[in-house]
């Protein structure tokens, strides 16, 4: 970690040398020598990081040196922010003075009034040189190799094998009968298959994957199933030469003496030819498909039923391996947990010892949160322990402040952490800071890392987030995440306890007082700023607050990168925030912010991100201009905000502006065209922002705009034309008046914007129903053609007499239909063609009177193999009063085994519309599961069918009616129809 702090602070000088040449600012005297001073110390030092990071752990004077060369990395990168806020301070004070706020020009004569700060940022850089050239002297004691690569295999790793006690294995009989099962059956379509079939277990270290695959292999069901029986150990060495001789010597019953890999693998495929077998891969690690092919090859001309059981931690290994569905391994229950504790450390007691320490063991067995190694360490510990006091000593600590787990349990989880690159192993460590199981927002997870520095100075915020997502994937598939979820567009994960426990111990080492978090507990009130929260400030540069605020925080933690005041319930601001210059992200939302707070929070002219979300805001000062390396600016749910300052247009670097639920925001401000960065403009829920400015046209680079309102004193549709990055969702709330509204959607270009994957055209405020007008509707949608990656689609209130035919030929990655409002149609289109639609929603047609055989896109005369709807799952009409008849197929069409109708469809919903009789030779040809038809009801009852209603118990009802609709096996009230 270490090696990313310096990096970070080089990278700062580098840019401060620039800043210098660029804009001919000299702050402090000589300023370049004392910059490449400091550099070439840092890089010197650098060069033994690797070493020094590998002894870390190991050895506690190393441990103090690289602390105390982190807090020097890091102190220089404030020294230089402050040399960079005063440069800004001044411009915008001069600026100010003009009216001209954040209007900048570099001078060549830059000199400055306060002559206190120019010797203040002196004197600190002489003090840090002193500092960095006592670390550079110490480091000779320790006698480092220089570039010396981290070993990932310096832990001890014991070669697994494949024999097993079955009676120390609680909780897998579930895991084992599933993958037992997928390793018997046969494969359909094996023949089209190259090779044996990969199946995959998944999961953090000390999961159970290993002893998992060993019960398997036992499993007497395989006895009868293979020819071969093989386990290798792989391990995180992908040894192409070890493992073939490992399977060779299996196969054949003896070593080989071959050496060569091209020899070994010849060899193997002649002596698996035609045998069927199972291969187990334990502890696979590699992600470079080179290592595994050649292999892989070589078995493929195995035997029908061949398979091989991998285990990993690594989702991305399972995907290299062609893996069909990686199994990934749960969490053991609590009382699996005590099982496994109790057998270890009740070994040898007294069944009196085993009744009195039993209740502190099942809660110290909830510790463990489901991992068997956690289970099998405290058990190890527990077992020289003999008095109930000492019980709940380990019950009352936390796993990362036991000395033990250092030696016993944190090995397993550092193979996993060895094998990151330097900015992971901080982007995870830093993980500590959030509290055990919560839910940790990715996005914000990303831009916390962006604003600490983790993510590099790369000057573009897109690209520091999609390096931000390479790193949390990363981290994901190799298990240090879980629960990974989507909600509302955001997506959240958590973090195992374990895992959680291992990154406070990475963290711990950095600070003298590791027992507080950084978030402060709920309901906590400070007096005084408490000094182990300063501490755990310094380690981690970022503080997380739930509660009040202490009165004097700010004056001790001005080092703060990171402050999140999430729905503190604050009043007011803590005095002094101002003076936290090197903030980079603020989250203030869901706190009553006034004007005056918000005035000193623009003051703070490093803050890259700021969250104002849901503060109960009515404007947005103009000051917010001053904030010119903002990136990310959040006043969504501001509902009271009705127009935005000018001066937000001087933000050239904003890449986000949230405004989704600003209800009374009417306009944005004209210069929106100098944001020439705007990436996203979340604006769902503005439903009152009308007027967009011609300059959006401009940004075309923007990628998220959710609500488009377009027509006669609105927008004009035309804006978008250019707009072809637009990705996501796209609502277009459209008011036509006339043919100049047709030519507008056709400026538009809908059919450019690749990525949109979810289009909601919205006709409001109509034209009149005249009949003159009707070609003037039919031609707006025609227009509207969207692209065909759609996958969503949804047209409301059209007007038009006839839906345009790009809704049945070029939507062919339509996966959801909804069609609603659409009075003036009588018919629907051919939809049942559409390959890969799922559900379809109709509604709210009051002049559909017949849908034909055109809505399945059935000919009259069909030959060959038709599938119409080959996907849909749900389909679903309502209030379409006028509708009467369902056209049927055929009884010859019926029985023709070449045709097949919504093969896939669970869920059939009809409500409301005028229907009173199901084509039943269709639905017969389909797979309804549940059918949603109230109008039906009283028909059924009529008919006399079984019926069971679980109100009025079981009625007697004909079963002929039945028979006609045996394939609904439930209804809703909720009824179920059997055969009585």
């Amino acid at each position: 970690m270490a090696d990313v702090i310096v990096s970070m602070a080089l990278q700062r000088l580098a840019d401060v040398v620039q800043t210098q040449i660029q804009e001919e600012v000299n702050l402090v005297r000589g300023v370049k020598r004392e910059v490449d001073y400091l550099s070439s110390k840092l890089n010197t030092i650098r060069n033994v990081l690797e070493d020094a990071e590998k002894r870390r752990y190991k050895d506690k004077t190393v441990q103090n040196w690289l602390n105390k060369l982190e807090d020097v990395s890091n102190d220089i990168a404030d020294v230089l922010d402050e040399w960079n806020f005063a440069v800004l301070k001044h411009q915008i004070e001069r600026s100010s003075k003009h009216d001209e706020v954040c209007s900048f020009t570099p001078s060549s004569c830059f000199c400055f009034d306060k002559v206190a700060t120019r010797r203040d940022i002196a004197k600190k850089i002489k003090g840090l040189k002193e500092r960095l050239n006592g670390i550079v002297n110490e480091k000779d004691q320790f006698d480092f190799i220089v570039n010396q690569p981290v070993d990932a295999q310096d832990s001890t790793r014991v070669r697994s094998t494949s024999l097993v006690d079955v009676s120390d294995i609680h909780g897998r009989d579930n895991d084992r009968d599933v993958l037992v099962s997928k390793l018997m059956l046969e494969v359909v379509g094996q023949q089209l298959q190259v090779g044996p079939q990969v199946i995959s277990i998944v999961g953090v270290g000390g999961i159970g994957k290993t002893t998992l695959a060993q019960l398997i292999y036992n499993d007497d069901r395989l006895v009868n199933s293979f020819e071969l029986k093989i386990w290798v150990c792989v391990s995180d060495v992908f040894d192409e030469v070890r493992i073939a001789k490992a399977i060779l010597e299996i196969v054949m019953g003896k070593s080989s003496d071959l050496n060569e890999l091209e020899s070994l693998l010849n060899c193997l495929k002649d002596s698996i030819s035609g045998k069927k077998f199972l291969l187990v891969l334990d502890d696979v690690w590699t992600e470079d498909y080179t290592k595994w092919e050649p292999l892989k090859n070589s078995l493929g001309c195995s035997g029908s039923g061949s398979k091989i059981l991998v285990t990993t931690r690594s989702e991305r290994v399972a995907r290299l391996m062609h893996t069909t569905e990686p199994h990934h391994l749960g969490q053991l229950s609590d009382e699996d947990c005590w099982m496994l504790m109790k057998r270890v450390a009740f070994y040898g007691r007294s069944e009196e010892d085993c009744e009195r320490l039993q209740n502190i063991g099942k809660k110290i067995a909830k510790k463990c949160k489901g991992l068997p190694l956690a289970a099998r360490f405290l058990g190890s510990l527990l077992r020289f322990k003999d008095t109930k006091e000492e019980w709940e000593s380990i019950l009352d600590n936390q796993i990362w402040e036991l000395r033990e787990a250092e030696v016993e349990l944190f090995p397993h989880l550092f193979l996993s952490y060895n094998e990151l690159s330097p900015a992971m192993k901080q982007c995870f460590s830093y993980c500590a800071i959030f509290p055990k199981d919560s839910k940790i927002d990715v996005e914000m997870l990303i831009r916390m890392w962006m604003a600490l520095g983790y993510l590099g100075s790369i000057r573009s915020t897109s690209e520091l987030e999609l390096r931000g997502r390479e790193y949390f994937n990363n981290l994901r598939m190799r298990s240090f995440f879980q629960d990974y979820v989507e909600f509302r567009g955001r997506f959240t994960c958590k973090m195992h306890d374990i895992v959680h426990d291992f990154a406070q111990f990475l963290r711990k080492t950095k600070s003298h007082n590791p027992n507080g978090r950084v978030e402060a507990r709920k309901n906590a009130s400070f007096q005084a700023y408490d000094p182990s929260l300063v501490s755990q400030v310094k380690v981690y540069r970022s503080l997380i607050f739930q509660t009040e605020l202490p009165s004097k925080l700010f004056d001790s933690i001005t080092c703060l990168r990171v402050l999140k005041l999430r729905e503190s319930g604050l009043q007011e601001i803590t005095r002094g925030i101002e003076n936290l210059i090197h903030l980079r992200y603020l989250d203030l939302s869901g706190n009553k912010l006034t004007t005056q707070v918000l005035g000193r929070i623009c003051k703070l002219y490093n803050l890259q991100t700021l969250n104002l979300s849901h503060c109960g805001l009515k404007e947005v000062p103009s000051v917010i201009g001053n904030l010119i390396h903002l990136r990310h600016l959040d006043v969504s749910r501001n509902r009271d905000i009705q127009e935005l300052p000018e001066t937000i247009c001087n933000l050239h670097d904003l890449e986000t502006l949230d405004l989704s639920y600003c209800g009374r925001l009417t306009a944005l401000p004209e210069g929106i065209d100098r944001l020439v960065n705007l990436r996203h403009l979340p604006n769902d829920h503005a439903e009152i922002l009308y007027q967009i400015p011609q300059g959006l046209e401009q940004l075309t680079g923007l990628q998220t705009l959710r609500l488009f309102h377009a027509g006669r004193g609105w927008s004009k549709l035309g804006h978008l034309k250019e707009l072809d990055q637009l990705s996501g969702s796209l609502e277009l709330k459209i008011r036509l008046c006339d043919r100049e509204d047709v030519d507008e959607a056709r400026n538009a270009q809908l059919r450019n914007k690749i990525q949109i994957r979810r289009l909601i055209i919205w006709f409001v405020d109509a034209i009149g129903r005249a009949e003159q007008d009707e070609s003037v509707r039919n031609e707006a949608l025609v227009a509207l053609q969207p692209h065909p990656n759609l996958r969503n689609l949804t047209i409301l209130d059209y007007q038009g007499t006839e839906f345009p035919g790009w809704i049945s030929s070029s939507l062919n990655h339509l996966r959801v239909l909804r069609i609603e409002d659409c009075n003036h149609i009588s018919t629907l289109p051919c939809l049942g063609k559409l390959p890969e639609l799922e559900e379809l929603s109709v509604g709210t047609m009051r002049k559909l009177k017949f849908v034909g055989r055109e809505f399945l896109g059935i000919a009259t005369a069909s030959s060959g193999v038709v599938i119409r709807f080959p996907k849909l799952k749900k389909l679903s009409f309502w209030n379409c009063p006028r509708w009467k008849e369902w056209e049927d197929i055929t009884a010859e069409e019926e029985g023709n085994a070449t045709m097949s109708i919504m093969p896939c469809l669970k869920e059939l919903k009809i409500d409301e519309c005028g229907l009173r009789k199901l084509p039943e030779r269709l639905l017969r040809k389909a797979s309804v599961e549940h059918l949603t038809a109230p109008d039906f009801l009283p028909t059924i009852q009529r008919e006399g069918l079984w019926l069971e209603d679980q109100s009025a118990g079981i009625r007697p009802l004909k079963r002929s009616y039945l028979q006609q609709m045996a394939l609904y096996k439930s209804y809703e009230t909720p009824v179920s129809v059997f055969y009585g």
